[in-house]
């Protein structure tokens, strides 16, 4: 007599074995597709924001390392000139963020291996460090500059330092546009770090 045509308890216990065996498979499938698929995704939004993030570092090294204005009424011996590399922190806003254009460009390959892997730790982990390293370096560099900018524009009564901005208004608009590229690089920066923070945590 066939067991299996009398529905006897091996053959149903069996039955139900292969049953659950064949249906834990797919939703676990299902839910590791869909964590890769939205790591993807943050993945490719990444390398968006660091091309954005080069572009802005980029446009503000350059804007502050070309800025020079020289005032048309000078002599040979006597003249009016403002240069960024006149004041150490216009320099160092230059070096930092050229720093930081040079530093996103080679992020780039790391941000592409997180798009094709996006389970690995390691690149990710490595673009955080040095992503938190840059925002206090770009931050420093974009809010020391505008405290010069906003002396250039305003002055100070009381240090006897003169508003130069009505005289040096083309070298002024430079260098703020400059500060606000900074101050866009280093926002940009701070949302990469909060994207590989939260892909390192949900891993």
């Amino acid at each position: 007599m066939d067991s299996s045509k009398n529905g006897t308890p091996e053959s149903e216990a069996r039955a139900k074995g292969k049953a659950a065996a064949g249906a834990v498979p797919p939703p676990v499938a299902a839910a590791r597709v869909g964590r890769g698929g939205w790591k993807k995704g943050v993945a490719v939004f990444d390398f968006l924001l660091r091309l954005l993030a080069t572009g802005a570092a980029l446009a503000a090294a350059t804007t502050m390392g070309t800025t020079d204005q020289t005032l048309p009424f000078f002599t040979q011996f006597f003249q009016f000139q403002a240069s960024y590399d006149d004041l150490p922190v216009f320099t160092f806003f230059v070096i930092a963020n050229a720093g930081a254009s040079a530093y996103l460009v080679l992020s780039l390959p790391f941000s592409i291996v997180c798009i094709v892997r996006p389970q690995a730790i390691g690149p990710r982990l490595l673009l955080l460090v040095f992503d938190t390293i840059f925002v206090a370096l770009t931050t420093a560099a974009a809010s020391s500059a505008a405290a010069i900018v906003y002396l250039a524009h305003n002055g100070n009564a009381n240090a006897n330092w003169l508003a130069i901005c009505q005289q040096f208004n083309h070298f002024c608009q430079q260098v703020s546009g400059a500060v606000v590229a900074s101050f866009v690089a280093a926002l940009t920066f701070i949302f990469l770090v909060d994207l590989s923070t939260i892909c390192l945590k949900r891993n």
